[in-house]
């Protein structure tokens, strides 16, 4: 077989923080059948944001190419908890909160992928029906001393800080999926690299073809430094209103617009157009994709009577109680920013940035003291930054 490149490859190998290997994955596509490609979700919430979109954006690429999508469900894994960066043990979900919130997660990644093309599979179809005598098998295949060359098991473990027996099956339960889905390909993020290479050693004790491994970067939240995450107060969420989606992607820089492009939509940002522009037409496609194109059109329509035009009375803001909206404008300013827009910033940043400057603005009137009383009344309009603001109900 040549060395050439099937034509696809550029297209699925764009975006990927790593690939094992680009020769196997292009000499599976070049074999012309339909590749298997298996994506592992454990439901362990209920909603999904946009950092948890990029794998299934690739899986969706795989699907338009005409290969079998494989959305494998943890629903036995789940219960397990996957300890994948984590300092502690993760607390255990019952199967029925897995099975609750695997109903919902679904709903939401069939956003991205075509249902009736979409191969669902539960994890607990194998591992519930399995002896002990067949999981004691399945252990004697690795070693203490591979799970141990985990990072996050061999830092807990230098810590001093306790490793549960039950963590250092994940790995193998991951890997052992693969053999059951006979898989030709998993994709996951960076930090499910190990796993996914367990998977590949399994397979080949089985006699199977090793699965080529895509490993997918984690997405940048809205502040551009930290993993998008709901702890860090910088996601957009899958089910978020469109207004406020649309709002929130209009927050980031113009740098990070670009990786978005990429990751979120699998495409380059046309260089033609102005970055302003560009960034209403990745906000108003990302929108589009999550609830409908008339609704990502009303939402980029929204933003710019708000922002482009000015006209924040006829426009529909996002709203926040005044009733708590307490303290000094400081306090008000960080809360609006966390609570209406997903975004944390320090305290040095809003008065450096937003309130000294005049950008923070209660119907027209700056507030410029940090430390001054904040009052504010219901219908007035609390503008934080010419792309952020809020109505007071």
């Amino acid at each position: 077989m040549s060395d050439e490149a099937h034509p696809a490859l550029a297209q699925l190998i764009g975006g990927t923080s790593k690939v094992l290997s680009e020769k196997e994955l292009n000499e599976k596509l070049k074999e012309g059948r339909l590749l298997r490609i298996k994506f592992g979700v454990d439901p362990t919430a209920p909603d999904i944001h946009l950092g948890h979109t990029v794998p299934l954006e690739k899986l969706r690429q795989f699907q338009e190419l005409g290969h079998q999508a494989i959305l494998l469900i943890g629903d036995f894994t789940a219960t397990v908890g996957d300890p994948t960066g984590r300092s502690t043990a993760r607390p255990p979900l019952t199967r029925e909160e897995v099975l609750s919130n695997a109903e919902t997660y679904t709903d939401q990644a069939f956003k991205v992928l075509d249902k009736e093309k979409t191969e669902i599979i539960f994890n607990g179809d194998w591992f519930r029906k399995m002896t002990y005598e067949q999981v004691l098998k399945l252990n004697a295949r690795v070693t203490l001393q591979q799970m141990l060359q985990r990072e996050d098991f061999k830092e807990r473990v230098s810590n001093g800080t306790e490793v549960r027996l039950h963590e250092i099956q994940y790995p193998i339960m991951q890997g052992w999926d693969s053999v059951e889905l006979k898989a030709d390909v998993e994709i996951g993020g960076t930090d499910q690299l190990f796993n996914m290479l367990v998977g590949r050693d399994l397979q080949k004790e089985e006699g199977q073809p090793q699965q080529s491994v895509i490993c997918m970067p984690l997405l940048e939240g809205l502040d551009g430094v930290k993993k998008m995450s709901k702890s860090a107060h910088n996601y957009v969420g899958v089910s978020d209103a469109p207004n406020e989606m649309f709002g929130k992607l209009m927050s980031i820089s113009d740098e990070l617009m670009d990786r978005y492009y990429l990751l979120l939509l699998g495409a380059d940002r046309d260089e033609s157009l102005h970055p302003m522009e560009s960034k209403k037409e990745m906000a108003r496609r990302i929108v589009a994709r999550y609830h409908t194109e008339v609704e990502g059109q009303a939402a980029r329509d929204d933003w710019e009577t708000r922002f482009s035009k000015r006209d924040l009375n006829a426009a529909d803001l996002p709203g926040i109680s005044a009733d708590e909206l307490g303290g000094n404008v400081l306090d008000v300013v960080s809360k609006v920013f966390r609570e209406s827009f997903g975004l944390e910033k320090s305290n040095g940043e809003l008065r450096k940035q937003f309130i000294t400057t005049g950008a923070v603005q209660l119907d027209g009137e700056k507030l410029t003291d940090p430390m001054a009383g904040f009052s504010g009344q219901t219908g007035q309009i609390l503008r934080l930054s010419k792309k952020q603001s809020v109505r007071l109900t």
